[in-house]
């Protein structure tokens, strides 16, 4: 009678919690949504948060609030997301600096892959070489031959270690055979300011929060690293083009949530987002920023970023990035 009992305690236990679960995802949203931003504003990943967490918020009837938590390569935002509850209302727009390089970068980390669940890419895009608009390079070869003659004098800033930024330029350096030192700054914006003001020497940003300085010529592009140029900057090479075969680096964007968030959720979170990201004025906004959206399906997306980790693995090695 005794395991009777608690046979039928822990079918009812279990049958309360499927009914809750399915109750919460029925109601879900029933109130606003915290989007983390786990970089500082003005970069990227703040840049796709905010091109889609308005037209989210209309799409889910409540409100999508970004919440920067910049710092430690991203790992201080990516911290508060797998400590708040997995109940869809904490996502955090991750990238591939936390998401696939961070795991080869450091020794220890508080979180892994499996800590969180993704949702859908919002945004990919190519990196961009840009410099000073003073500085007397007009090429990628003529960098290289004034970096050659000069070991040690030039820099090039970073997003922060583990950043695509970071690993872009570490990839140059390492494939030109130069001697330039790394100057990481919490985030792209202040990178960016002393880039202009001629701190640092060169940088390997994100092609979205530099497209305005390039455009505006405050920055001059060197090359772009996707395969392919950019209809944004038809006349800037890609790096490819500037004799560098193996050097290819798409950063990617997109939306997570802490593991264990129920799969109903997950997959109302995707459909509205994906939905977002065909709105034209969505689009549009994505194509102005030199990007394009992937918004693949959740598992598509998980084996996207399981792949993208392997192969950074790789990169750190062939660049002998000693891991923190």
């Amino acid at each position: 009678m005794l395991n009777l009992f608690k046979t039928l305690a822990m079918t009812a236990l279990v049958a309360g919690l499927g009914i809750s679960m399915n109750s919460q995802a029925d109601t879900y949203p029933s109130k606003p949504i915290r989007l983390i931003v786990p970089a500082a504003a003005g970069g990227t990943t703040d840049i796709a948060a905010r091109v889609v967490a308005d037209a989210l918020a209309k799409e889910l009837g409540q409100s999508v609030v970004v919440d920067i938590k910049a710092g430690a390569a991203a790992i201080i935002g990516t911290q508060a997301l797998i400590s708040s509850p997995p109940d869809g209302y904490t996502i955090i727009m991750g990238n591939i600096g936390p998401n696939a390089i961070n795991y080869s970068l450091y020794k220890t980390l508080p979180y892994k892959l499996e800590d969180l669940e993704p949702i859908t890419m919002v945004l990919a895009t190519p990196n961009v070489f840009v410099v000073n608009a003073n500085f007397p390079a007009k090429t990628v070869a003529e960098f290289v031959s004034l970096a050659k003659a000069n070991p040690g004098k030039y820099s090039f800033a970073s997003s922060g270690r583990g950043q695509s930024i970071h690993m872009s330029g570490e990839m140059f350096k390492f494939q030109a055979g130069i001697d330039v030192v790394h100057v990481p700054y919490k985030g792209a914006g202040p990178a960016l300011i002393d880039l202009m003001g001629g701190q640092v020497t060169m940088m390997m940003d994100n092609l979205p929060s530099s497209m305005q300085f390039i455009k505006s010529g405050k920055l001059r592009a060197l090359a772009v690293t996707g395969k392919t140029r950019s209809p944004e900057l038809p006349d800037v090479p890609t790096m490819i083009e500037a004799g560098f075969p193996n050097f290819e680096v798409t950063a990617w964007f997109g939306l997570f949530a802490p593991a264990k968030t129920p799969k109903p959720i997950i997959d109302t979170l995707y459909a509205a987002t994906k939905k977002v990201l065909n709105n034209p004025d969505v689009k549009l906004r994505i194509v102005e920023l030199g990007g394009y959206s992937p918004a693949d399906t959740p598992a598509n997306t998980k084996s996207f970023v399981l792949a993208e980790k392997k192969k950074w693995e790789q990169v750190v090695i062939n660049a002998k990035v000693q891991p923190e």
